[in-house]
């Protein structure tokens, strides 16, 4: 389906929708729908605790597989083609791709997107389901993104047991490195490229700002960086001397600092310098993210390491800030040399007309559902996600779509289940009615 047939037939959906309130904007169709999901939320409860209890940080292979093959399960047993795409490759697990090739040519096409893994490693202490009360349960990945993987099987084992799948093709991607890429990128995200390219709209089942009343129409993208700074070890008594010069710790604290004056008030730009070490040697480990450092308050520092990331909200943006920092970095002090690396990352998804269209369609379903508007979410509220590798391959994208919750990425991580039936009920309404366009 074209970008122009979508965004006429968008338009008319629309403006016939919007002229009407509450549930008198459903179909017996719709109705269905709502009754089917609320059918199915006590064994999508069963089912997120039972995902939650397989540990499956990014880095332990077999834990990933076992999800993997949990939701493979789930999938075929709504018909979908299912396919496990290994990951070694990449050095990560893999990922689950779960199709369903509707018969009608002009169908439009659906990518979904979630993930496998979590942050948690394969010995964390923090391991197991656990209901906290009635409306809150905490765990591993409960709602990054267990819970939001179990919104989009739910969603579709509804549209399925009413047939209602015969309108739209889909792709389910499953990731198995979400919260830790494999490396090369282009290798561990070639999946999503790939079903991006085949489809014209994508979902992103993530929890974004974890507010039910916002969704990701736009993400910032994130770029790895390093700082490498080498100098003149000497006698403390000598720096600043002409022969001496500065150090490693002055110049790595003045390009820091510039880094700050002339970029921190640009909006949507961030760059955190996350770990940084320095002394007569030091010695950075990127892949276990840990360092290792020697020196002396009588010795002028000789070596620093210093990591980082850099956040933006368009390619431009990326390039101008790179530009920026190379340009700092270049004018040393005196006695002193730095490089800075850029690592490949996530693409920025940019705030589209496409996504704005979407997100109107998905807040008009949330209304017409009896619930709250939906606007787009603050950027700086949310980290990179799969969807931006996927982003600028379709007509329209959006994510934060998934179970809410808080405390994500810590053991205080926890799901706030009453968004477990009105985000599933949205997604199932929003694809039938994409399925009419």
């Amino acid at each position: 389906m074209s970008f122009l047939k979508f965004s006429q037939a968008l338009i008319f959906t629309l403006a016939s929708t919007l002229s009407l309130t509450s549930h008198a904007a459903l179909d017996k169709n719709e109705r269905e729908i709502v009754k089917q999901v609320d059918n199915n939320i006590p064994q999508a409860l069963k089912e997120i605790e039972q995902a939650v209890n397989i540990n499956s940080g990014s880095l332990n292979i077999e834990g990933v597989k076992k999800v993997g093959a949990l939701t493979s399960e789930q999938l075929k047993a709504i018909g979908f083609k299912v396919e496990w795409l290994d990951g070694s490759a990449f050095n990560r697990a893999g990922h689950v791709l779960a199709t369903h090739e509707s018969k009608n040519p002009d169908a439009i096409k659906i990518l979904m997107i979630g993930h496998l893994d979590t942050v948690f490693a394969k010995n964390d202490n923090f391991t197991t389901y656990k209901q906290l009360d009635a409306d809150t349960a905490s765990g591993p990945g409960v709602a990054d993104m267990k819970g939001g993987n179990t919104i989009i099987i739910t969603a579709l084992k509804s549209l399925q047991a009413l047939n209602l799948l015969e309108n739209v093709s889909i792709k389910v991607l499953l990731t198995g490195d979400e919260e830790s890429s494999g490396r090369p990128l282009s290798l561990s995200k070639q999946a999503i490229v790939d079903a991006a390219i085949w489809a014209d709209v994508a979902l992103g089942y993530e929890n974004g700002d974890n507010n039910i009343k916002t969704a990701m129409a736009a993400r910032r993208g994130y770029t790895g960086w390093t700082l490498n700074v080498t100098a003149n070890a000497a006698h403390s008594s000598q720096i600043f001397s002409d022969s001496v010069g500065y150090g490693a710790i002055y110049e790595a604290s003045r390009i820091l600092n510039d880094f700050r004056e002339q970029l921190a008030t640009q909006p949507n730009l961030t760059f955190n310098p996350g770990l940084i070490v320095g002394g007569t040697n030091a010695d950075y480990d990127n892949a276990n993210s840990s360092a290792t450092a020697f020196g002396k308050s009588n010795v002028i520092a000789q070596t620093v390491h210093v990591a980082g990331d850099l956040r933006a909200l368009s390619p431009k943006q990326v390039e101008s800030a790179k530009r920026v920092m190379l340009q700092i970095v270049a004018k040393n002090l005196d006695g002193s040399k730095a490089e800075l690396i850029f690592e490949d990352g996530y693409p920025p998804m940019g705030l589209t007309e496409g996504n704005k269209k979407l997100l109107a369609l998905y807040s008009q379903a949330s209304q017409d559902l009896g619930y709250n508007k939906v606007v787009a979410a603050n950027p700086r509220n949310a980290g990179a996600a799969d969807i931006s590798f996927a982003a600028n391959h379709v007509d329209m994208a959006l994510d934060g779509l998934g179970l809410m919750g808080s405390g994500a990425h810590t053991k205080n991580e926890a799901a706030d289940l009453t968004s477990l039936n009105k985000n599933t009920a949205k997604t199932a309404l929003l694809i039938y009615r994409l399925g009419q366009l």
